[in-house]
């Protein structure tokens, strides 16, 4: 019976290794509300784990550049970032809405690298930038 309680902990404590080692690959992600991806990020930053951008990670899914530390995010020939002027839905015009505090507060949790991309290429502006090729394979490496 103890030998089943052991082997039981060794096999647990496999999976949590080989969870916490595995890679989350973005192949288009198109973004979403900022506070779940802040979360989804610091859960990843926490867990150990690796991101391979391998696709569009646009919008909100740009913000993993301030909250995943930079040697364990890399990128393949097709990632891109994507940013753009932080907004919110009004009901009442039914159309989403600049919000500069909103952009505001995105600009503070993105690297210093990327906030200078940024403001070099027109800041943030409802209209989408786009980083990738060799300007993204500066910041960070290639996937191996």
């Amino acid at each position: 019976m103890k030998w089943q309680a052991i082997l039981a902990g060794a096999i647990a404590s496999a999976l949590v290794t080989c969870v916490a080692s595995a890679d989350v690959r973005i192949v288009g992600d198109p973004g979403g509300e900022v506070s779940s991806y802040i979360q989804k990020f610091s859960e990843i930053r926490d867990s150990g784990q690796r991101i391979v951008i391998d696709g569009p990670c646009l919008s909100a899914c740009t913000l993993l550049t301030g909250i995943v530390p930079r040697d364990r995010v890399c990128v393949t020939r097709r990632a891109a970032l994507g940013f753009h002027a932080a907004s919110y839905y009004n009901d009442s015009s039914r159309s989403l809405v600049p919000t500069r505090h909103g952009s505001a507060l995105v600009m503070r949790v993105y690297p210093s690298q990327i906030r200078s991309w940024i403001n070099r290429h027109g800041g943030l502006r409802p209209q989408m930038i786009v980083m990738r090729g060799r300007e993204l394979s500066e910041l960070y490496p290639t996937c191996q």
